[in-house]
């Protein structure tokens, strides 16, 4: 029928008055946000169905194939014994940032025939409106998200192909971007008795070349060329996309801002997470790498786990950046995540090892989750020829339910998967998202660092490229639950890229948020400010948007500039590992506990009173006129980022630059 008033429904189950308007955001009656849940409706037949027309007494058309679940709260219909169309969904959930998920099914009754598939997590904004695809957006794109779009879709074929699916990869229309990421909006698995090969990819590319950036456009020109040949070698044409993707993004300025924080809650005295920067006054490793732990095991337990995975994970990652400020070579993604995947094998034995000289036993053994960041600090030659310290890659890694999201003035991304039992269900394909929630022990964690033997420890990593400013947030469970980064993130962000928030007071104000909405637990927070744009010499002024006063959090904060040599310090370790036979206790699922423990709080690392007065000087001068002592500043204190921009100019003016920097010195 056709719908004469859009609404939508509370999702809160208690709600008296669940009834509210579809522009509303939260309910009038409870003031639980509204769920705003949009669809691609799949299929010829969906594409018949009318705007305005609203299908089950529940699904309202709003555009041609995108629906609006207007009672959202509600298990979607979904049939008994899924179809393998809708299990190669399922396969494919680890490439869920650009692969949507079957939602359910929705039947025109028997004279329209077959019933219609929905698809959540698909390219569609949260207004109803499809991102713009490739094409669309092509033309006005920067070089290096040309690049970092066609690395994406490399990086799809062989998941897709392996399904059969890769024809998904060849249709326009149904790749879309939702800034930097690549979104498909739906598999096609029409028959088709001959896959798709490279050189079908390469032909689709060949038609972008003409107005590619003109700085890629020779060398990728010639990478193409590589894909239209018989038998192309898809190793060789990743290697060479990746150096041309790092040479690119290698051509920005990058700085990063590093703060964390955390607090025990309002019930528990105790704090089983650790951070890093947070409660650690080493601040060696710094911007590079970011941890958040949330321990397992209950005091005495979980807060020795969570300390001892960071300490490790220190010397894993110092250990690496030593070798890398040695390499010479481009070390391969590949190569880097096998890398940081060894290196938290080793924190889980460290864990494991503890637990069997403290002979604990079933759930009293301790264990963690971490994810990380590291950005990694390799060195390249840019498509400009000139030397560069820095290619811009950030490496994530996670294991358990710590989570991080990329933030943008425009949207919010979930960037990680939880290891728990309603995950397994789904990417074993035995059921869709919305069913595996609605378990009972759908949260409870598979793994954790400590919980098995670490040939057994999947850890999922994952690469991204600096290539536009963005805030990277590292979370535990205390703040991510009950959707608190999707519903507040403008909030906490959008002033940091204002200037009117400090990375710092950000950080302090979600572990507030996170106490005062999810109390029962700890939270741990560290977010990193990344800036591919030179910075303003302008010193934040602080907004009152956020309450002044954090009680009982653990603060530190570092301003770096990406330096030019990455730490070389001698490793020295006085653990002794071994690997643990696995028993079969291991294999159960593991809770997560919600008990804490306080830790001490080092003294904030902040910016220097005479720094800060340089900084203001700049300004004064620069405001007057006098732009020598502004240069000034800038060098001193920002030197990578003076340099990289210097490095964006005209030759022209690059030699004032560099005659004014070494005037300077």
């Amino acid at each position: 029928m056709i719908s004469t008033e859009s609404i939508i429904y509370c999702v809160n189950p208690d709600c008296q008055q669940p009834i509210n308007s579809a522009t509303d955001s939260v309910c009038a009656s409870c003031q639980t946000p509204l769920v705003h849940r949009y669809l691609w409706a799949k299929g010829k037949v969906a594409a018949k169905v009318p705007v305005g027309m609203k299908v089950g007494n529940r699904y309202e058309v709003i555009k041609p194939q995108v629906w609006l679940d207007t009672q959202p709260g509600l298990l979607p219909t979904i049939p008994s014994e899924l179809p393998q169309q809708a299990i190669a969904y399922l396969r494919l959930y680890p490439e869920w940032l650009h692969i949507p998920q079957p939602y359910g099914i929705v039947s025109l009754g028997e004279a329209e025939g077959e019933d219609i598939w929905l698809l959540e997590n698909v390219p569609i904004d949260e207004t109803g409106n499809l991102y713009p695809t490739i094409v669309d957006v092509w033309e006005q794109a920067t070089a290096t998200r040309q690049i970092y779009w066609l690395w994406q879709m490399i990086q799809l074929w062989t998941p897709l192909s392996e399904l059969g699916m890769a024809k998904s990869l060849l249709l326009s229309n149904n790749l879309r971007v939702q800034g930097w990421c690549v979104k498909l909006l739906e598999l096609d698995d029409s028959p088709n008795s001959e896959q798709p090969s490279l050189e079908d990819l390469g032909r689709l590319w060949q038609t972008w070349l003409t107005t590619a950036n003109t700085a890629i456009a020779p060398r990728l020109g010639k990478i193409v060329q590589q894909m239209l040949e018989n038998q192309a070698d898809y190793q060789a044409i990743t290697t060479q996309l990746n150096e041309l993707l790092l040479a690119t993004a290698a051509e920005l300025p990058l700085s990063l801002e590093v703060a964390g924080a955390t607090d025990p809650g309002l019930v528990m005295p105790q704090n089983e997470d650790t951070c890093y920067p947070c409660d650690d006054v080493d601040n060696s490793l710094l911007p590079y790498l970011a941890i958040v732990c949330d321990g397992i095991g209950g005091h005495a337990g979980g807060e020795v786990a969570s300390q001892l995975a960071v300490q490790s994970l220190k010397l894993q990652v110092r250990a690496l950046l030593t070798e890398l400020a040695e390499q010479r070579e481009i070390l391969t993604p590949d190569l880097l995540q096998q890398q940081l995947t060894a290196g938290l094998r080793v924190v889980n034995n460290v864990i494991w090892s503890r637990n069997d000289e403290q002979k604990r036993q079933g759930r009293e053994r301790m264990a963690t989750t971490l994810v990380m960041a590291l950005q990694v600090p390799q060195r390249v030659t840019t498509i400009s020829g000139q030397y560069a310290e820095n290619t811009h890659e950030l490496y994530l890694a996670n294991v358990g339910d710590s989570r991080a999201y990329w933030i943008t003035h425009q949207y919010c991304q979930l960037l990680t998967i939880d290891d728990d039992l309603a995950m397994r269900e789904i990417r074993s394909g035995r059921n869709l998202y919305r069913q595996a929630r609605q378990r009972p022990d759908a949260h409870i964690l598979i793994q954790a660092l400590g919980t098995k033997e670490a040939e057994s420890l999947r850890v999922a990593t994952k690469r991204l490229i600096l290539e536009e400013d963005g805030i990277l947030l590292l979370c535990t469970d205390g703040l991510s639950d009950n959707h608190l980064v999707e519903q507040f993130w403008r909030d906490y962000a959008i002033p940091v890229f204002m200037g009117k928030l400090t990375v710092q007071t950000a950080a302090q104000a979600w572990v507030q948020l996170a106490k005062e909405k999810n109390g029962q637990d700890n939270a741990s927070v560290v977010m990193i400010f990344c800036r591919v744009r030179p910075q303003a010499l302008v010193p934040v002024i602080e907004d009152e948007l956020l309450p002044a006063t954090i009680e009982n959090e653990q603060t530190a904060i570092t301003v770096v500039e990406t330096a030019d040599q990455a730490p070389a310090e001698s490793l020295e370790s006085e653990l002794a590992l071994t690997l643990v036979e696995e028993s079969p206790e291991t294999e159960a699922a593991v809770e997560t506990l919600d008990e804490d423990f306080t830790t001490q709080a080092p003294t904030p690392t902040q910016l220097s009173h005479t720094k800060k007065l340089a900084l203001l000087g700049g300004v004064l001068v620069l405001l007057l006129g006098g732009i020598s002592l502004g240069l000034f500043a800038w060098w001193r204190f920002y030197p990578q980022s003076f340099h990289n921009t210097c490095r964006q100019l005209p030759p022209e003016i690059q030699q004032l630059c560099s005659r004014q920097r070494k005037e300077m010195q």
